[in-house]
């Protein structure tokens, strides 16, 4: 009998997860330089660097902020190396980096992107590939000219990416305007979350082939986001699909409400996404003065009420040993007043006139002994 899979917890609407590779040299360095400037201009409120635990080795920064509506947002970086030993291709050296952003209200995609509170905006930033694919996030990724080659390539888009994936074909050549990237125009929280792949105008067929397996299809001269795990979407084919996308430097609002509803759609977590939250979440050290009061007042109230069960536990230990005690008291008390038990009577003894005959008798049988020849 097949075993169903664990049903995966649904991403909050309130997070914002990322998960990428920095392929340049000390991360740590660049997002602390990069934290510190905004907390110098006031843009954000404060970052920590906590020290690494032993059950956790993996360097972790935090930073708070609050966007313009006044809403609270907490974000925790995460960063680990990949030694070069387990390394497989040029995409897999570097640093791999998750990043989790929770606000005290659900996610509003026009608010500022939490990648850019860590890692610095500018064109030659490494910090924006995306872990399986290894493209960039703020680029125009052409698609390879091996069919197999993209097939291979959406496959690990949708499998294994955190980031949404969107396919764009060009109905002709565009001009110099239109070999942009669109993710420069779409929604502050959205720009670092989104690969766009760009297909040429003869690679439609390829392109549609390639994708079978996803369950869509790209319209000519329109994209069509990827569905979040391959094979049955459960969504309606064209749910996510945008018929037609001018490329000639204007906003793609077609494109731009099809990324923000794919983006707000519950969907499970990735693989991993749930203990970035739960790290997230649990493992907060950035604590406001009224938050570290009322971290304390918890711990004060937590210590008096295990205080109070210990010594409740104390007083029913203390009466359960008196009450016994007293039982077992009473219990000497009733055996000491009982009468002594009657003893069995003793094995009557030979009188001597009996002792007598039976000595004879054996003298008796010791005679004829000897006179027997």
């Amino acid at each position: 009998m097949p075993i169903s899979p664990a049903v995966r917890a649904t991403h909050p609407p309130t997070v914002w997860l990322a998960r990428g590779r920095h392929t340049g040299s000390d991360p740590l360095d660049v997002v602390r330089r990069n934290l510190q400037r905004l907390k110098d201009a006031g843009t954000i409120d404060d970052f920590l660097e906590p020290p690494e635990a032993e059950d956790a080795p993996k360097p972790v920064v935090e930073a708070r902020w609050r966007v313009p509506e006044g809403v609270t947002v907490r974000a925790r970086l995460t960063v680990v190396r990949v030694a070069d030993t387990e390394a497989h291709t040029e995409a897999d050296h570097g640093t791999e980096w998750v990043l989790a952003a929770e606000a005290e209200e659900p996610w509003d995609q026009r608010w500022p992107s939490p990648a850019t509170v860590f890692w610095p905006d500018g064109p030659d930033a490494d910090w924006d590939h995306d872990l399986p694919t290894g493209l960039r996030l703020r680029d125009v990724n052409r698609l390879p000219e091996d069919d197999k080659a993209m097939r291979r390539l959406f496959r690990d888009a949708v499998r294994g990416s955190w980031n949404i994936h969107v396919v764009v074909h060009e109905a002709m050549t565009p001009d110099d305007r239109g070999r942009r990237p669109l993710t420069p125009l779409l929604p502050e929280s959205l720009r670092h979350r989104v690969v766009e792949h760009r297909a040429a105008p003869q690679q439609l067929r390829a392109v549609n082939w390639a994708l079978k397996e996803t369950g869509v299809q790209v319209p000519r001269g329109g994209a069509v986001v990827l569905p979040a795990a391959p094979g049955k979407t459960g969504r309606e084919t064209d749910e996510f699909a945008v018929r037609s996308v001018f490329l000639d430097g204007s906003e793609p609002s077609d494109l731009v409400d099809a990324l923000t509803r794919f983006a707000a759609e519950p969907r499970p977590l990735p693989d991993g996404g749930e203990d970035a939250v739960t790290a997230l979440r649990e493992q907060w050290h950035l604590l406001t003065v009224e938050e570290e009061l009322v971290r304390e007042r918890a711990l004060v109230a937590m210590y008096a009420e295990a205080l109070d069960a210990m010594t409740k536990s104390r007083d029913l230990y203390r009466e359960a040993a008196e009450r016994a005690h007293e039982a077992l008291t009473a219990y000497r008390e009733t055996a000491a007043a009982l009468p002594e038990p009657p003893q069995p009577p003793a094995a009557p003894t030979a009188s001597p006139l009996q002792q007598l005959t039976r000595t004879l008798e054996r003298l008796k049988g010791t005679a004829r002994t000897r006179d027997t020849p």
